[in-house]
């Protein structure tokens, strides 16, 4: 059976949900199970240790083997684990402690996505971890209430190690988001959902070995993974779910939603809540983004959360067809109601208040133009070819110098036949507009990586309040790694 065939197959089985014993022989090789759905995997929590005043967290990074299939043990990398790593749990304002021990035979780094946090803590390529060696990162939560996320940033091999599987979600905490009475027993009606997908060669390995066209598109398999989990189940239990969704993929963006097309509220983007729930039938989520949405179940029907490719219609109506590539189908967690579920509150009409984002308070503009160049198609073959103002990430040149405090307008710019998922460290902003036209209104809380769709330009509002560096940059990039890893990534200083 060729491998075109063997992962249609393996889909096809996946799409069985709840059906008896399904088993995929391949030529030569062991054979895959995919037994119906299984329990969802909820990653542990780890709290950290309180000492000297400052939470300590202790993380080794390692190779492992993980039992994605039954009887089938897959190479991978983790955290404290074989496959991704513990939800660490931050409280606002808390002085945190991460020392991170590398087991690897390779470097590494864990770059803490999402924080205000001083450069040389930030984990980016700067910070290299070499194979047995250590590095502790510290900083002050300065975030409300969110869920965050820390994985792999190693000059030109992030899209590598995620894949093997370098990454784990983040929840901070606050007193105000507390207060709200919103779905918060982790595991119970609060779950993380840490979004992939990876392919499988016959044997139950997930080698990451791109070719031209994945290096060009980002690196997408065929199967999903719910925090590790191929086809997984939960069994609801309260009238209200809250899901903390993750896209933690290489390159696909997925348009999400449930199979019986049933409403559900938004309430909360990449940096913490939205002033208030939005209710919508499906939320788009590129490589980096964050949503925290709220599920009605009281019906007691099952749901399906899916993701449906993205139509041209999705990417305002340009290069429809090339956005199919990346955004795949997949029946990612089949939700099944208890006969007894207990009653949650009703969520509240008014959740945080955000500031408007108000373009006069800036003073100075950037604009930053993604492009894939002509050579494109040759250059995708040595995963280079992708640029920011027309040059390609160099670790030694500084391309912007910002003044902290200073508020600012960034044009973002994408030129290119591709959308791109733009990430800014050390910060969290708030979009003005998309081609002059306001945010939707599930847009419109702190983002810290936004999509820009081909041929748009949208604009930022923007600053830096809390550290400045003169030597040790923090980044900006495309968060389709092979994009990242191809040159669409950037430098910036805080002085």
């Amino acid at each position: 059976m060729g491998r075109q065939q063997s992962q249609i197959s393996r889909r096809a089985v996946l799409r069985l949900g709840g059906a008896s014993m399904a088993v995929l022989a391949f030529s030569g090789a062991a054979s895959l199970a995919a037994p119906g759905r299984v329990a969802l995997r909820i990653p542990p929590q780890d709290h950290g240790t309180m000492i000297n005043g400052k939470r300590r967290f202790d993380l080794t990074v390692g190779a492992g083997k993980t039992a994605f299939f039954p009887g089938v043990e897959t190479k991978t990398m983790g955290i404290n684990g074989s496959y991704l790593g513990p939800v660490l749990r931050f409280s606002a304002g808390d002085d945190v402690q991460l020392a991170v021990q590398n087991t690897l035979s390779e470097s590494t780094t864990l770059h803490w996505h999402g924080f205000n946090l001083p450069a040389k803590s930030d984990g980016g390529p700067h910070q290299e971890i070499t194979p047995g060696d250590s590095w502790t990162a510290e900083f002050n939560v300065r975030e409300k209430a969110a869920t965050m996320w820390y994985h792999s940033h190693l000059m030109g091999k992030t899209a590598d190690q995620v894949w093997a599987g370098l990454a784990g979600m983040i929840i901070v905490d606050d007193d105000e988001s507390a207060a709200l009475n919103l779905p918060n027993t982790y595991g119970i009606d609060d779950i993380p959902v840490i979004l992939q997908d990876r392919s499988f060669n016959n044997y139950g390995q997930m080698p990451y070995k791109p070719g031209m066209h994945f290096r060009m598109m980002g690196m997408t398999g065929d199967t999903a993974l719910v925090n590790g989990t191929v086809a997984p189940y939960l069994d609801v239990t309260t009238s209200k779910l809250r899901l903390r969704l993750l896209n933690a993929s290489n390159g696909s963006i997925y348009m999400l939603g449930f199979d019986d097309d049933r409403s559900f509220d938004v309430i909360a983007s990449d940096g913490g809540l939205l002033n208030a729930p939005v209710s919508v039938a499906s939320v788009r989520l590129a490589p980096g983004e964050r949503a925290e949405i709220v599920v009605d179940m009281s019906n007691k029907t099952p749901a399906m959360l899916r993701s449906r490719s993205i139509q041209t219609e999705d990417m305002g109506g340009m290069m429809g067809g090339m956005m199919n590539e990346g955004s795949p189908e997949f029946d990612f967690l089949e939700l099944r109601p208890a006969s007894e579920m207990a009653t949650s509150p009703n969520l509240p009409a008014r959740l945080v208040d955000l500031p408007v984002p108000d373009a006069t308070t800036a003073t100075n503009t950037r604009r930053f133009e993604l492009e894939m160049g002509g050579m494109m198609m040759l250059n995708a073959l040595t995963g280079r070819g992708f640029t920011i103002n027309g040059t390609a990430m160099d670790p030694a040149r500084i391309d912007e110098v910002v003044k902290r405090g200073e508020t600012e307008i960034w044009e973002i710019a994408n030129t290119s036949m591709m959308a791109h998922p733009f990430h800014i460290h050390n910060t969290q902003f708030a979009i003005l507009d998309r081609d002059g036209q306001p945010p939707h209104p599930v847009e419109a809380g702190r983002k810290d990586t936004v999509l820009v769709l081909p041929g748009e330009t949208l604009r930022i509002l923007i600053r830096f309040d809390h550290y400045t560096d003169a030597t040790t940059p923090y980044m900006y990039h495309c968060h389709i790694l092979e994009h990242e890893d191809g040159g669409m990534m950037g430098q910036f200083t805080v002085v």
